[in-house]
């Protein structure tokens, strides 16, 4: 039997990057997983139909989870076709190539609403289903700067890393008599459209001969999202899961 074999699980940010690799995975693992997207509705069709090919299930959600209304009405509606959820992977999110001398308040409220404000209301909905149930998931995609401070100067994005973690280890604390288990994976440098994107070919080759094993896959990531989903990772919780390759050990 695959470990996740009739859970539900919501992926947030699922129709690019590592939001897809933990799709793709979840499903394999025999999870039912809902891929939320915002604005890109073509590559959630793509991911949703790349899960089914493989015989797995899917279906696409839209909602800004940035927004509260958005996302109280994305719970409407998981509650309305399932009627419970077992897993939530808080993982929208985006970055920005801008240090302090050029963020302006509109870029910092924008990726701490969309990183890490995303998670608050994320959480609180599934908390409140999970209670109910007296089972469930919650991960946390944080990252390597929330752990060390950002590599460039991206202040804002490393801000939303490190609130991400003091943020699961509370809720871990406040899960536990639930049955709940809450947890992190802090992701180091993945091969992702937001990396070459942010860093471009020949930064993302400079970062990579930096790391001991080399740049990470989207699998990686994914792998280790399953296994804090299964049930043999039911007396972990409040734990970071680096997933970097060595390139930060602690």
């Amino acid at each position: 039997m695959k470990s996740l074999e009739n859970k539900i699980a919501l992926v947030t940010g699922a129709s690019r990057g590592l939001g897809t690799g933990i799709a793709i995975e979840l499903a394999a693992q025999g999870a039912e997983v809902i891929v939320n997207y915002n604005g890109s509705e073509n590559r959630a069709s793509e991911v949703v139909k790349e899960i089914q090919d493989a015989g797995g299930k899917a279906v696409k959600m839209q909602a800004d989870v940035s927004d509260q209304a958005s996302t109280d009405r994305l719970f409407k509606e998981i509650m309305r076709l399932y009627g419970r959820l077992d897993i939530l992977i808080n993982n929208a999110g985006t970055s920005q190539a801008k240090d302090i001398f050029d963020i302006n308040n509109d870029d910092w409220n924008r990726i701490i609403n969309t990183n890490l404000t995303s998670g608050y209301y994320c959480s609180k909905k599934a908390m409140e289903i999970f209670r109910n149930q007296n089972s469930g998931r919650i991960i946390f995609i944080s990252s390597v700067v929330g752990l060390q401070g950002a590599l460039y100067g991206h202040v804002h994005y490393a801000a939303t890393k490190s609130g991400q973690l003091g943020v699961m280890r509370t809720l871990a604390r406040t899960a536990a008599p639930y049955n709940v288990t809450v947890n992190a994976i802090a992701p180091g440098i993945i091969e992702t459209e937001l990396l070459l994107e942010i860093h471009g070919e020949e930064g993302v080759k400079k970062i990579a001969d930096t790391i001991p094993l080399g740049l990470g896959k989207v699998k990686d990531v994914g792998n280790a999202v399953a296994f804090l989903c299964s049930d043999e990772s039911g007396y972990l919780t409040g734990i970071t899961l680096d997933v970097n390759g060595g390139m930060y050990m602690h």
